[in-house]
């Protein structure tokens, strides 16, 4: 408890900083994850629809997964600098993988019976992808959003190291200062962060899965 006292009266003594990180954070995280559904949402419906497709982009994709965020970040320091930007192609590397995979995943498993029924009602293509298979994918493709997005607020604290701001910078200046009281200022806002993504996004995949019915 002394240790949570000292962290609060830290943070509540540099609030300016804090929220500028906080901020910084948020920024971190919701650019790249703009950038990975604009990205990963169409090429994972046309991973979908094309064989070939789905070959190139699911093995490059998941050859991304296997590179830590941290090895991007300082592959792209030489092109981007120490900035904001060398911080968002890492993470936006690391979101895309989930949104673009859970995309196909949720179109693929959508079974040819229920698409054959929607032709057979004399509904059009366009009707079906809407009406009906959207509908039945968004609970997947919200799981990989959700994956996606607790990855990125947790990795997002590695932009510290390059300066690029966020709740990272107070893990960083509590490792270096040896001072539990300002990591734990880092830390506990991106597991609060990351425990309100998981619910929330938890939640709205729940509300949009189908209703099933009783026998």
């Amino acid at each position: 408890m002394e240790l949570l006292a000292k962290a609060l009266e830290y943070c509540t003594s540099n609030l300016d900083k804090f929220l500028l990180a906080l901020a910084q954070h948020l920024l971190l995280v919701g650019v790249p994850l703009a950038i990975g559904l604009g990205l990963g949402l169409p090429l994972g419906f046309l991973s979908s629809r094309s064989p070939w497709a789905s070959t190139v982009l699911i093995n490059t994709f998941n050859g991304l997964r296997v590179i830590p965020s941290l090895a991007i970040l300082f592959v792209a320091i030489p092109y981007f600098g120490l900035s904001f930007t060398s911080a968002a192609i890492a993470l936006t590397l690391l979101v895309m993988p989930p949104i673009l995979i859970s995309t196909d995943v949720a179109f693929r498993s959508i079974a040819p019976a229920i698409q054959e029924a929607a032709k057979g009602m004399g509904m059009t293509s366009v009707q079906i992808l809407r009406q009906v298979e959207i509908p039945l994918a968004l609970p997947v493709i919200i799981a990989g959003i959700k994956t996606a997005t607790v990855e990125a607020i947790a990795s997002a604290t590695l932009a510290a190291f390059i300066g690029a701001g966020g709740l990272g910078s107070f893990i960083v200046l509590g490792f270096a200062l040896y001072d539990k009281a300002i990591l734990l200022v880092g830390a506990i806002p991106v597991a609060i962060l990351v425990l309100v993504a998981e619910v929330s996004l938890n939640a709205l995949q729940q509300s949009l899965q189908p209703p099933t019915t009783g026998a």
